[in-house]
């Protein structure tokens, strides 16, 4: 752990100065982009097809260089590191980035979106980039989304085919106050708990299972001892790509353009990605003898509606965001 920890302290060092350096013209500046996935994940290749479309749109003038498998630390480490300026960018879930700013609370809203079409119309739309635009006084500006799936229930020793199923049961969320109530509000009993600590927990029996997407669910390997997975597929987070203030303060208007721009083709070749991921990863399971369960959605939505009631009381303001989402039409 030591080592690991003095790692990160000379990475971090090298950054900073390497950082302060690229300040002059006399080369490419270097867009440093640290995230905590690792390189087989789609949303990874999604952030390769961004620096590779930077860089043939610049013709070499800016250079993005990816340090995946949280090498500079956590999500929340990282998007520190963006705010102070020793890292430029990095890809986040939106759940986390609410912590940041208030208004990507909404999109994590159980069974907010209707279908896939109806999500990204939402979020490549002005609702959406709105949204991104919110976090640059935090120095955190939004680039674009990434596709991060549906999250559902697996559990390890009993299957979940209603809310009822979900009485006594011990599920592992996300820190996130969100995560928490819908689980509670469904009948579970939510519980905050380290997604690295996750196998063995759930292994040891600490938790009974846990709810995310189907690549994540198979590259974890919880696969391997949670045998049922019911997809009820309550909420629909995306990632985001955000680049801090202090780094794009910096660039040229012709340098920002040519960023959105790769940032919004990377987030096309992504859903590609994601899409491919998550038949794989469905044979995977299905291969290894996961039952897979397709519930009555519409229960799981009524039981999680006090969730919705809730985060308005608690954020009136944000009220008008969700009724624009949800009165979204496919016009």
């Amino acid at each position: 752990m030591k080592y690991g920890f003095n790692k990160k302290i000379t990475i971090l060092l090298l950054l900073v100065l390497t950082f302060t350096s690229c300040k002059d013209n006399t080369g490419p500046k270097v867009m440093y982009l640290g995230h905590t996935l690792p390189q087989t994940h789609p949303v990874h290749k999604g952030i390769v097809e961004f620096q590779k479309a930077l860089e043939k749109k610049s013709n070499g003038t800016l250079k993005v260089k990816i340090f995946p498998d949280a090498q500079l630390g956590s999500e929340r480490e990282v998007l520190e590191l963006l705010q102070i300026g020793s890292v430029a960018a990095t890809k986040v879930s939106a759940a986390t980035l609410s912590n940041f700013v208030p208004e990507y609370n909404v999109l994590g809203i159980p069974y907010l979106f209707r279908d896939k079409q109806h999500q990204f119309e939402v979020l490549e739309g002005e609702i959406g980039k709105s949204i991104l635009q919110k976090g640059s006084k935090f120095w955190l500006r939004g680039l674009c989304y990434y596709d991060a799936g549906s999250r559902s229930f697996y559990t390890s020793k009993k299957a979940i085919r209603t809310p009822e199923d979900l009485k006594g049961l011990k599920i592992r969320v996300m820190n996130n106050q969100m995560a928490i109530n819908m689980v509670n509000s469904m009948g579970g009993s939510a519980t905050p708990l380290a997604y690295g600590e996750l196998y063995t927990a759930i292994q040891q029996g600490v938790v009974d299972g846990a709810e995310n997407n189907p690549p994540s669910f198979v590259s974890s390997n919880h696969y391997e001892i949670s045998k049922y997975y019911t997809l009820d597929q309550h909420s629909s987070v995306p990632d985001v790509l955000l680049i801090g203030t202090k780094y794009w303060d910096k660039l040229s208007d012709q340098e920002k353009i040519w960023v959105q721009e790769a940032a919004d083709e990377s987030a096309q070749a992504q859903k590609v990605f994601w899409n491919e991921s998550v038949e794989a990863s469905m044979k995977t399971a299905k291969a290894a003898g996961v039952e897979i369960i397709i519930p009555e959605k519409s229960l799981f939505a009524d039981k999680s509606k006090s969730v919705l009631e809730n985060f308005i009381e608690e954020f009136p303001e944000l009220s008008p965001i969700v009724n624009q989402i949800k009165i979204k039409t496919n016009e």
